[in-house]
């Protein structure tokens, strides 16, 4: 094994040193004039590349090998691929938005992403090894037996992983379409090719290896540029040392600039726009026809006095772009009117915590934090494709080893991201804000074009004020080396490592779910008599399938990418966390406590979801107003009701049903087995 790590780490060694020869090569070109489209496609290519090449040197035939690796993934390289696999687009992208956009609120994201591998190395790892088996359905189908069970975990970790994925592949789509000028839903699609190249022929064998590579490039990608801003800013590079004293000014910037008269007055105007809007919605449908019949009524009066043609044009673009029926009316002005209301909100200081301006909206405000960091804490020790990795390394030791360098290897990116979200405003609040707008920098258009930037000068006086700039979290971390005015191979290079942080977690992800379906589905349930080499080909056709599946949800755009990943992690929290945990921990808990915890834990969550955060439950032909959300719980948090509820329901149904005479055995075996080196 030494003899083993030693060449692993001389081919990553190799791996890094080319990468990084490459970097300085790009910028050498870049100082010579090559273009940024073409920086952006030499990045793009390069890396999937790269990925293609490991994933194809990594095709098997063998399922121990397609599945688990063949449990032969040193820990130190197995942490590597864990920290690859669980720092997501989410991480990468939307972290140091979402701490960029709430500031404190925000940190519940790195408190309980970093919380939920406390319990995986304490609660679940060790014992999920020395089951030695290929999947968390698995894993439930023999402690409480059964195909139910099975079916049902199934289900869940296919739901869960799905829309995890959708989140991936959306980010790559954002990506592609900024820095190599694709279109939105092409540049899914291209994502979904080098998702596909890293995964199929090695299952997670090509996998891990790929996950490897990624985890080097995300994090010199994710580092440099914030080192870079850290030492033009404070003189130091290192900016997890220093984002203290930057805080302090962007501190000092916000007492001056909210207060100002123009700012003021901006928030006003957006108020009055919803009010506007509040006033049509509630008028509609005669709102709709009087607006429409406005407009009408003054182009006719511009052709009639020969009025400049622009002006008619312009008007006429107006008329065909209002809502053709009150329904869609009421869609459209109703998140104009909740965009307009969050302009007009008094801006928050970035280090407050819990603001407002009563006791019960700061309540509700550390509801939702508390909330937020328990569903992240308990989705993360439940989430299949992490869980799955602990399954590749050679023994149970190795498995704990393994979740320490997970840890270390997150947290050089988690230490990170608040210091990233605080030089990012204070570039934004220093160089962007209070400037003519005929003089803003080149990226604000080019943001705006892929639609995470959005300006509007309500009050007219031609210079941008905090309240008129919108920006989207994810687009952050991918545009603060335009921002701070770096060369562009440095953004090219984040956008390289944002793509590397997507397609790792999107590899394990689809194999989670083909898993499930062709291993726990195919194999177990419907055919347990099949070849090895039907079974790898259901899976990789199923891998097919579910990818573009993926990316054609990826491509209507369903949410951000942050309130996409904490839906699955409430998902995968209430479906799994109270089943694994009683049932490696509690003898007592049976077959009808688990599935009956299970489904009500995952229907409470998702009904929980769809009803707070969409318009009824269209797949279910439910529809109707949005529901309230109890106890002021926002849908992100929808599983800490879920997990509860599981939890109770399993205890009260396995105490009233009779015990499994096997629980004891078969809890023997993965609690009390002496371990192996």
């Amino acid at each position: 094994m030494a003899g083993k790590l030693t060449r692993l780490q001389r081919y990553y060694l190799y791996y890094t040193g080319t990468f990084l020869a490459f970097i300085v090569l790009l910028a050498w070109l870049e100082h010579l004039g090559m273009s940024p489209r073409w920086i952006g496609y030499a990045f793009l290519f390069f890396t999937i590349s790269m990925y293609a090449v490991i994933g194809i040197a990594s095709r098997t035939t063998d399922v121990s090998e397609y599945y688990v690796a063949g449990r032969r993934v040193p820990a130190l390289f197995n942490g590597m691929a864990t920290g690859a696999d669980w720092m997501s687009a989410a991480s990468f992208i939307g972290l140091a938005g979402t701490l960029y956009l709430s500031g404190f609120q925000g940190l519940a994201y790195v408190i309980g992403w970093t919380g939920g591998f406390v319990l995986v190395a304490l609660l679940l790892a060790p014992y999920l090894r020395r089951f030695d088996q290929y999947t968390i359905p698995d894993f439930l189908g023999a402690r409480y037996g059964g195909r139910a069970i099975r079916l049902v975990a199934v289900g869940a970790a296919i739901l869960a992983s799905f829309v995890y994925v959708v989140a991936q592949i959306y980010g790559v789509g954002v990506i592609t379409s900024r820095f190599v000028s694709l279109q939105f839903e092409i540049g899914v699609f291209v994502g979904l090719a080098g998702i596909l190249v890293c995964s199929f022929l090695g299952g997670m064998r090509a996998v891990t290896w790929t996950q490897v590579a990624q985890y080097l490039i995300l994090i010199v990608a994710y580092l440099t540029p914030v080192a870079i801003l850290s030492y033009n800013v404070t003189g130091n590079p290192l900016p997890q040392l220093v984002y203290g004293e930057v805080l302090e000014r962007v501190a000092r910037l916000e007492d001056k600039l909210f207060n100002m008269p123009d700012e003021i007055h901006v928030r006003q105007l957006y108020q009055e726009q919803a009010d506007l809007y509040a006033r049509k919605i509630m008028q509609l449908p005669r709102s709709l026809t009087l607006e429409r019949e406005q407009i009408s009524q003054r182009i006719n009066e511009l052709k009639a006095s020969d009025s400049q043609m622009k002006d008619i044009v312009m008007l006429e673009r107006q008329r065909r772009e209002l809502p053709h029926d009150p329904d869609q009316a009421r869609i459209r002005w109703e998140n104009a009117m909740f965009a307009a209301v969050d302009r007009a909100k008094a801006p928050i200081h970035h280090a407050e915590a819990f603001p407002g301006d009563t006791v019960e909206e700061q309540n509700v405000l550390r509801i939702n934090f508390l909330a937020l960091v328990f569903c992240l804490t308990i989705g993360t020790a439940a989430l299949p494709h992490v869980l799955i990795r602990y399954y590749t390394t050679p023994s149970v030791r190795q498995a704990r080893e393994s979740v320490f360098w997970s840890l270390l290897f997150i947290l050089l990116l988690y230490v990170t991201a608040p210091a990233y979200a605080v030089f990012a405003k204070y570039e934004v609040l220093t160089h962007l804000v209070d400037i003519p707008l005929a003089k803003l920098p080149s990226w604000v258009m080019a943001w705006s074009k892929v639609g995470l930037v959005n300006i509007e000068d309500i009050n007219g006086d031609g210079i941008l004020q905090l309240a008129e700039l919108s920006l989207n979290p994810d687009v952050i971390v991918l545009a603060t080396p335009e921002i701070a005015g770096m060369p562009y191979v440095i953004s090219g290079l984040v956008a390289a490592g944002g793509l590397a942080a997507a397609l790792s977690t999107a590899d394990g992800l689809l194999l989670t779910i083909t898993s499930a379906l062709s291993h726990d589905v195919y194999y177990r349930i419907m055919r347990p008599g099949a070849s090895t080499q039907l079974r790898l080909v259901i899976s990789k056709s199923l891998l097919l399938v579910v990818a573009v599946l993926a990316a054609m949800v990826a491509a209507e755009k369903p949410g951000t990418i942050l309130s996409m990943v904490a839906w699955a992690f409430s998902i995968a929290g209430s479906a799994f966390f109270p089943a694994l945990v009683l049932g490696i921990f509690w003898e007592r808990a049976t077959r009808a406590g688990a599935l009956a915890g299970m489904l009500v834990g995952l229907s409470l969550s998702i009904y929980y979801i769809l009803r707070v955060e969409f318009d009824g439950i269209p797949l279910l032909g439910i529809s109707g107003l949005q529901m309230a959300p109890w106890f002021q719980v926002q849908s992100t948090s929808g599983g800490v009701f879920g997990v509860f509820a599981g939890f109770a329901t399993i205890i009260i149904v396995s105490l009233l049903t009779k015990p499994d005479p096997e629980a004891a055995a078969f809890l023997r075996t993965i609690r009390f087995r002496r371990e192996g080196p």
